[in-house]
């Protein structure tokens, strides 16, 4: 089978994690893959990304982790692009773009049955400036997302909100953010030595408003947790350097910025006595699932799905509202308590094995390419 998948390449973020892992895993499957995303034409060939598959650069105008800007000409080359392709299905891991609209109108002209994976960020009530922001971006795409074949969530959460919103149900299908259980596992590491911590703390992504890092930052300040405890940030954003002008000088903050090498930033996870991710908004966090796979203990608010995948005893769930006196309060009893982190990180390694692995989600993936394929089908043997 053919897939099309419309995504992102730049600048890093989730969704672009997101596109590797599947659109690699379905071409470990057999599966033929052409990678359709916003680059300017010196970049859409570059050799770190998918080197095995098709790729077709599509113009911009602005470009950013949260929203992209086609240009004028990008819809009429996105459809040329698939007229010429052909290909059995598009799959668009939706980048918060105008173009987003226009895709059902461009795949139905074509015949070509169209998936969507929905990512944006969420929270479960509307508690604060940024989740009703979140919670608009929800009510913006509803009316457009009905059109769509399948549209993907990582939730029942996400689907429940977005059904009340008036997406039918028969389009909405759960399939959760799925982690390589193989790459992100427990093992050695020598992290700790490295950075001098006895204990170590972990936050890694965006640093920006709605990661909420300032609150998490505060917390650990309150906490006084001592010199041995260290806290690493993994992750740049529009906040970084203002957070590092007030919290720069800590001894027992270490700003690592944004590593691109994965085999390190595992290494970080299986080294961390806890991962923290003191989010707003939130969506099914990637981070989140990976130091659940190493084995990490995870402490994360009950924004978006974070929430239910820590639920029933896999990992502290903190309210989006009250972060910093939270953690005032349990940072403290991990560090003079390590069976208790020890407990949680095989807690929360088994719940990654049990619901959110890689191979389960290309599988549910693969029946679902069948399943709408075949609809497809259907539809033009019916015309015909």
């Amino acid at each position: 089978m053919h897939i099309a998948w419309l995504g992102k390449k730049t600048p890093f973020c989730g969704n672009v994690t997101y596109g590797r892992e599947v659109t690699n895993a379905l071409l470990e499957r057999g599966y033929r893959v052409t990678f359709l995303h916003f680059a300017q034409p010196q970049e859409g060939h570059a050799a770190d990304h998918l080197p095995r598959s098709e790729e077709v650069p599509l113009p911009f105008l602005f470009k950013s982790q949260i929203l992209t800007i086609p240009s004028l000409k990008s819809g009429k080359l996105l459809a040329e692009a698939l007229e010429r392709l052909q290909p059995d299905l598009v799959h668009a891991s939706l980048t918060l773009s105008p173009l987003d609209f226009r895709l059902p109108e461009i795949c139905a002209e074509l015949n070509i049955p169209l998936v969507a994976t929905f990512h944006p960020a969420f929270d479960r009530r509307v508690r604060s400036l940024t989740s009703g922001t979140q919670h608009l971006t929800y009510q913006l795409y509803a009316p457009c997302l009905a059109h769509y074949d399948r549209v993907i969530v990582f939730s029942d959460l996400q689907r429940d909100l977005l059904s009340k919103l008036g997406v039918p149900a028969s389009t909405l299908v759960v399939i959760p953010n799925g982690v390589d259980t193989r790459r992100y596992s427990p093992g050695p590491s020598a992290v700790k030595a490295d950075l001098y911590a006895q204990q170590l703390f972990v936050y890694q992504g965006r640093i920006s408003l709605e990661k909420n890092v300032e609150a998490l930052l505060r917390g650990w300040r309150q906490a006084d947790m001592g010199h041995r405890c260290k806290l690493a940030i993994v992750g740049s954003g529009p906040l970084e350097a203002s957070l590092k002008r007030f919290y720069g000088d800590e001894n027992d903050i270490i700003w690592l910025g944004y590593l691109a090498n994965e085999q390190r930033r595992i290494d970080i996870l299986r080294a961390a006595d806890g991962f923290i991710l003191p989010s707003l908004v939130e969506g099914l966090s990637l981070s989140l699932l990976e130091a659940m796979a190493c084995g990490t203990a995870c402490i994360a608010t009950d924004a978006g799905a974070d929430g239910e995948v820590l639920a029933e005893g896999a990992g502290i769930v903190l309210d989006t509202q009250r972060v910093s006196a939270q953690l005032q309060t349990i940072l403290p009893i991990l560090r003079d308590h390590p069976e208790i982190t020890q407990l949680l990180g095989h807690k929360a390694r088994e719940r990654v094995l049990l619901r959110y692995t890689l191979r389960d989600n290309i599988s549910a993936l693969e029946a679902l390419y069948s399943e709408v394929t075949a609809e497809q089908r259907l539809m033009c043997g019916q015309r015909a």
